[in-house]
């Protein structure tokens, strides 16, 4: 039985989860201050609300060694409002966390008295070895399993981890946030890469196995990551688990540092303003720590700092949790019209698979039965639509612990499920896949097209039916009392499932 994480629905709050308690994170980092409201303090974190204001908070204080009152104005304005948004939505606790800017700054203590006052609550300044250790369990929360160096840039400051069986180690910190790099380039981001290749040299980066991975956190990365899909049309615009080879990569950043800036530069529109002048000099790191490393890819994470903060708060068995099936379990709960059914379809296609004896790798498995736990969240939508808004849901929705090649999968066995073996719906991402997860969720999606005709989503009847293989046959059992769902619907569904399987020769038998 799949396992479900005390995930219940609350009907005092539409579209929530019963007793959910939300948690923020308000970051102040150097080129922005951030606010983000999660729904629950959980393995899976679902955002409920994401604000920034950039105030450049970071500009100039390597020479002054202030943070200018202009830019601590315009944060704490900001603020006023995050503190109003908290209150409105009852935020549980607000946790307070500011990097580098307010770490260097001679007038830190005057700016973060100002920030407890507004928003009641103490601000955490961390340490660039606390920055870099949580930014290091951002990705482990977001990517489990990741083993290599993680990255952080920032408006300030550079932290690199080395992370092991999900553990990290080696924090270190270094002066060449965007903002600093640009001020202490002289705005050259050719400038920027020589100085960033002079810092570097020591670090961590040198005594990493090559062609490891390298995972890249920040929002000029994110930027950098953005435009890079705009310029080989990627299919999917999701910035979270977005691999990249490191020679490809190094070769595009290198463009951007010779371009000297985005005016003009194919794609630039895809990065937002506030970003655009920042981005080679992001290029510039990101190209010296690739070459510096000999990695052999990068892979972008969307988590860091504030979502390591919260995932460094749980105990170890809520860290052990699988947080793609719990953020699974919780749209199952909040949107299928019985969760209950979903752990009757876990275990009515794995019961097929041991009857013909194949068998599944560990990552297959989980993606069966996350595509179970999903497979009747559209049921709201109209006939018609049921397909693409259920493959838009999963493919482009805030599930974490899941990489491209599996949202294509997820979304091609929902796509099939909903519209059948013809449907188009995911088409655009198969190519994320290969032929062999795309077979896969045909598969997958077709059985699923079996079981719902029998019980209508609601559980109790798939637990008394059974696949088997007679010589070359593929049977479905069917208990005796259930003999009237023998009709031409259900055997013209095994039929196709049957033959999309291999199976030669398929009946129903009954008793």
């Amino acid at each position: 039985m799949t396992q479900f994480w005390g995930v219940d629905a609350d009907p005092t709050a539409q579209g929530r989860i019963k007793g959910a308690r939300p948690v923020a994170v308000l970051d102040i980092g150097s080129n922005s201050v951030r606010l983000v409201v999660y729904e629950r303090h959980a393995r899976a974190l679902t955002p409920l609300y994401n604000e920034k204001s950039a105030c450049a908070l970071g500009r100039g204080i390597a020479q002054s060694k202030r943070l200018a009152d202009a830019n601590m104005d315009k944060a704490l304005e900001a603020m006023k409002r995050f503190a109003l948004v908290a209150r409105m939505m009852r935020v549980g606790k607000v946790y307070i966390l500011a990097t580098s800017a307010v770490r260097d700054a001679a007038n830190r203590d005057e700016f973060v008295s100002a920030v407890e006052a507004i928003m009641e609550a103490p601000v955490r300044v961390l340490s660039g070895q606390e920055e870099a250790h949580y930014a290091a369990l951002g990705v482990v929360a977001g990517i489990p399993g990741f083993a290599g160096v993680v990255g952080d840039l920032g408006g300030g400051s550079l932290e690199l981890s080395d992370i092991a069986n999900g553990h990290d180690t080696n924090g270190e910190s270094f002066e060449l946030g965007v903002i600093r790099l640009q001020d202490d380039a002289d705005g050259s981001p050719k400038k920027a890469a020589a100085l960033v290749r002079t810092k570097l040299e020591g670090s961590i980066l040198k005594n990493d196995a090559a062609d490891s991975q390298f995972a890249a956190i920040g929002g000029t990365w994110r930027s950098l990551a953005k435009l890079h899909q705009a310029t080989c049309d990627y299919p999917l615009h999701m910035v979270q688990d977005y691999v990249v080879s490191a020679d490809e990569m190094i070769r595009f950043c290198e463009g951007i540092v010779a371009a000297d800036a985005l005016k003009g530069y194919p794609g630039a529109s895809s990065v937002s303003s506030s970003r655009r002048e920042l981005v080679p000099f992001g290029a510039a790191v990101l190209a010296e720590i690739l070459k510096a490393g000999k990695f052999g890819s990068v892979v972008f994470s969307a988590l860091g700092v504030r979502e390591g903060y919260l995932y460094g708060m749980l105990d170890q068995r809520e860290q052990e949790i699988d947080p793609l099936i719990q953020g699974a379990e919780e749209l199952s709960v909040l949107r299928s019209r019985s969760p209950a059914h979903a752990n009757d379809l876990v275990e009515f296609t794995a019961q097929y698979f041991a009857a013909v004896g194949a068998e599944e790798a560990p990552e297959e498995a989980r993606l069966r039965v996350v595509s179970c736990l999903l497979a009747d969240i559209g049921w709201r939508s109209h006939p018609d639509y049921r397909g693409p808004q259920s493959v838009d849901s999963v493919a482009y929705g805030s599930l974490t612990g899941v990489d491209h090649p599996g949202r294509s999968f997820l979304a091609q066995t929902l796509a099939i499920r909903y519209d059948g073996l013809k449907s188009k719906a995911a088409q655009v991402l198969v190519p994320l896949g290969s032929d062999a997860l795309t077979a896969r969720a045909r598969l997958i999606g077709s059985m699923m097209r079996v079981a719902y005709p029998m019980t209508a989503a609601m559980p109790g009847v798939l637990p008394r039916t059974r696949f088997s293989l007679d010589d070359d046959t593929l049977v479905l059992n069917l208990p005796a009392d259930f003999a009237f769902l023998n009709g031409d619907h259900l055997r013209n569904r095994l039929r196709q499932f049957a033959e999309g399987a291999g199976h030669a020769k398929w009946r129903v038998d009954v008793g």
